[in-house]
């Protein structure tokens, strides 16, 4: 562990070497990238590994492989990097039309939909050096862990691993700052001609076989809550991580899956699916945006939150139910 003083003899240039070389695990790519001669990364390596008392890479015929060491501090690195560009970003005076800022938003494809395209419109009209990374969001299930559903989400927020989160959060911890997307349902999608799509009552949609959503294999979610409370059940028969994906194996199987109304009004039809109303009332969940309190001094980072918001489509009408 370095103490305060030795930093006053270190170049901690070398841990953006460090960083690019991990990422690309290749030194020609990573002299390409940061603007060096191979040898330059080569001495550079030399000084890190001797700053770190670790080989740190060690070389292959097609390029290079991270030691135990370097894995163990790639994450660190990565994180002190992430916040040091942060503090010159938010040093400087935000100008989207200028801007060279690079955002990661965290969320799930279902609410992703909501904001994607509109935003991707507006950064190439009024921000065009904005880069985007999106990571994909789901919670836990519900009977793999005691933390709260959307805790990782949190976790990653506190970390900088993700800028921004988006999804229906409840119970969103007082250390962040909140905004509401409006709210979002859920409707049944199937492929056409599928028994339910003709005849949608319950009896039909218990009978089917389902597909649930869930990053965990979790079966059980908020439909079979529903359906409980009426003394039914279902056959969850799949459990897939992504919505996309959802609305790819409904459309060319029997299974029919729940997924979010926004989502399937702009999926659905191009994806060969056919979207019926749930045969019984489902809860709406309000979609929200998530960024931590420290936030709010970062003026491009509420820029984009902004840019988020004002892409996201209205609420869709609640629909009675019996």
């Amino acid at each position: 562990m370095l103490h305060e003083i030795d930093l006053l003899r270190v170049d901690l240039n070398l841990l953006v070497l460090f960083d690019a070389v991990m990422a690309e695990r290749h030194v020609g790519r990573t002299a390409g990238r940061l603007s060096l001669s191979p040898s330059a990364v080569s001495h550079g390596l030399g000084r890190l590994r001797r700053l770190l008392d670790d080989p740190v890479f060690q070389r292959t015929p097609k390029g290079v492989v991270p030691t135990a060491r370097a894995l163990e501090l790639a994450g660190p690195v990565g994180r002190l990097l992430a916040d040091a560009r942060a503090i010159v970003a938010v040093a400087r005076p935000f100008d989207a039309r200028t801007t060279s800022r690079e955002f990661t938003i965290g969320a799930p494809d279902g609410a992703t939909t909501l904001f994607l395209l509109p935003l991707l419109a507006r950064l190439r009209r009024e921000a065009p050096g904005i880069d985007l990374r999106l990571r994909q969001l789901l919670p836990p299930g519900r009977h793999r862990t005691q933390e709260p559903p959307w805790q990782a989400a949190f976790v990653e927020l506190d970390a900088r691993g993700i800028d921004l989160a988006v999804g229906p959060f409840d119970d969103v911890p007082a250390r962040f700052d909140v905004q509401s997307l409006g709210e979002e349902d859920f409707v049944i999608v199937s492929r056409p001609g599928h028994p339910f799509a003709i005849a949608p009552g319950l009896q039909t949609y218990c009978a089917a076989d389902h597909l649930v959503v869930s990053q965990a294999g979790d079966a059980r979610g908020f439909v079979d809550d529903a359906l409980a409370r009426r003394g039914l059940e279902r056959r969850v028969a799949l459990t897939v991580p992504s919505f996309f994906m959802s609305l790819a194996l409904v459309s060319a199987t029997d299974l029919i899956a729940a997924v979010p109304r926004r989502f399937a009004r702009a999926h659905a039809k191009q994806a060969g699916a056919v979207v019926t109303e749930p045969p019984l009332l489902l809860p709406r969940f309000v979609i929200r945006t998530v960024v931590t309190r420290a936030a709010r001094a970062d003026a491009g980072l509420l820029w984009l939150r902004d840019a988020v918001a004002a892409a996201a489509p209205p609420s869709a009408p609640r629909r009675r139910r019996k």
